[in-house]
């Protein structure tokens, strides 16, 4: 009768052994103990199971059709056992080493880097690189761990922990409405002294939608054109012109009534899939200590909501 205590995780190391290598002296080699105590341990698996799981001869160790069948279920317990071993031993253990972190230029001054004192002050053994940049990053080439990405995920080839959804807003300072009123309708906005950020893929589209509709593109012309963001924001402070930006990088300027939101009827967007804030990593089945305790504190610093979102 089949009696499942029987069988250990030796056991089914054994028996995966002489299932790849066809041999019992093989694996008795690289195991440093005898042919006999491996044949013996097989025998001992076949009785638990009531199946015979090799054919033997001279040559060759055969896999038996019930061998083939369970060596599926074998590769699966040996698996699960090895993650449970290791997700109790990192119990005990302390993030340590380098951690590399790459993240979008102004994200990453805002919504990282003044986070790193206390991650470093909870895992002092932590090593951290950020590096900075705009630029795509693979994190299968790159030299990266943790990968801050804004944008649509459709790569599969990737794992990723999604804080949030990035949501623009279309704003200007109290000075710019004092002096040239706010656009009521979209279609105002070619009335309007504009402030447009342009990226390697050109300037970005203003598009905007009223609640449940479809997004439409409305084309403006950039009083002022830039591919630094913080420049835009500083111009758009001083009374400039209009500014249609995320959340995490305007939030605070909102929240102090430094700007102010226009057009709240609509919403507004730079692309109309929507842009998620999200750390990726590698696609492995069980992400490394340090991935996971950066991730899990980044996790707990934003909260949900994010908390440079407005209400």
């Amino acid at each position: 009768m089949y009696d499942p205590s029987a069988i250990n995780f030796r056991t089914l190391m054994f028996f995966i052994g002489v299932f790849d290598e066809q041999s019992f002296s093989a694996v008795a080699r690289r195991e440093g103990v005898s042919a006999s105590m491996i044949s013996r341990v097989i025998l001992q698996l076949e009785d638990t199971l009531g199946q015979q799981l090799f054919y033997r001869n001279t040559r060759a160790v055969i896999p038996t059709e019930a061998g083939r069948l369970f060596i599926d279920y074998a590769r699966t317990m040996t698996d699960q056992l090895s993650e449970a071993r290791k997700a109790m031993l990192d119990r005990s253990l302390e993030p340590a080493g380098l951690i590399r972190v790459n993240a979008p230029v102004f994200f990453g001054q805002r919504h990282i880097a003044p986070w790193l004192t206390e991650l470093s002050a909870r895992y002092p053994r932590l090593l951290i690189e950020l590096t900075q940049t705009d630029n795509y990053i693979d994190p299968h080439r790159d030299a990266a761990d943790v990968i801050f990405r804004i944008g649509t995920l459709t790569d599969s080839s990737f794992h990723a922990r999604i804080f949030g959804t990035q949501h623009y807003h279309l704003a200007a300072s109290p000075g710019y409405i004092e002096k040239y009123g706010e656009p009521e309708l979209p279609a105002d906005l070619i009335h309007h002294k504009c402030l447009v950020y342009k990226g390697s893929a050109g300037p970005n589209r203003w598009l905007f939608r009223e609640q449940g509709g479809s997004w439409t593109h409305y084309p403006v012309t950039g009083l002022l054109t830039s591919n630094n963001a913080e420049s835009l924001l500083t111009s758009a402070l001083g009374g400039m012109g209009l500014v249609l930006f995320p959340d995490w990088l305007i939030g605070d300027s909102l929240k102090n009534s430094d700007l102010v939101r226009v057009m709240e009827g609509f919403e507004a967007a730079i692309n109309p899939e929507p842009q998620h804030i999200a750390a990726i990593y590698p696609n492995t089945r069980r992400p490394p200590l340090n991935v996971r305790a950066v991730i899990d504190y980044f996790v707990e610093v934003y909260g949900t909501p994010l908390y440079w979102q407005l209400d």
